[in-house]
């Protein structure tokens, strides 16, 4: 559903996503876009998970942005919604955490390794161990030439 939208707003995929979730139980969730063009991400996120991006220029104000979360269970209690735009640059990385993972993630300097590490890293260094984790790491790599 998401993929097949990727072009929609984000409040318009989250409320598809609640109309999908109304027979379970729900669920938290946090989305984010990137525009190459136009150097933006635009980040939305309802319930506890978590998330940062960390600017990789030196001496970037601020050096990161926390997602403004939304108390609500999509699927059953959503509430209203209102996304973010943030400007990016290239080097600037995404960071999704749930609540498995311990808070302290989101100070880290930008990190210079691939995502994939770097998620596998922030894996084994904060994951909780009374609770299921999950991280996503995404970098911008900035507009195709």
């Amino acid at each position: 559903m998401l993929q097949a939208n990727a072009g929609a707003p984000l409040e318009t995929l989250m409320q598809e996503c609640h109309t999908a979730l109304r027979p379970t139980r729900g669920a938290v969730l946090s989305l984010a876009a990137f525009d190459a063009a136009a150097a933006t991400m635009t980040w939305l996120g309802v319930g506890n998970v978590e998330g940062a991006l960390l600017r990789a220029r030196p001496g970037a104000t601020p050096p990161r942005e926390r997602i403004n979360l939304r108390g609500g269970v999509v699927g059953d209690r959503l509430p209203p919604l209102r996304s973010q735009m943030l400007p990016i640059a290239a080097g600037d990385t995404l960071i999704f955490a749930t609540d498995g993972i311990s808070g302290g993630f989101e100070v880290l300097p930008p990190p210079a390794h691939p995502a994939g590490e770097v998620a596998a890293d922030l894996l084994r260094r904060y994951a909780k161990a009374s609770d299921d984790a999950l991280v996503l790491v995404a970098r911008f790599l900035g507009a195709a030439p």
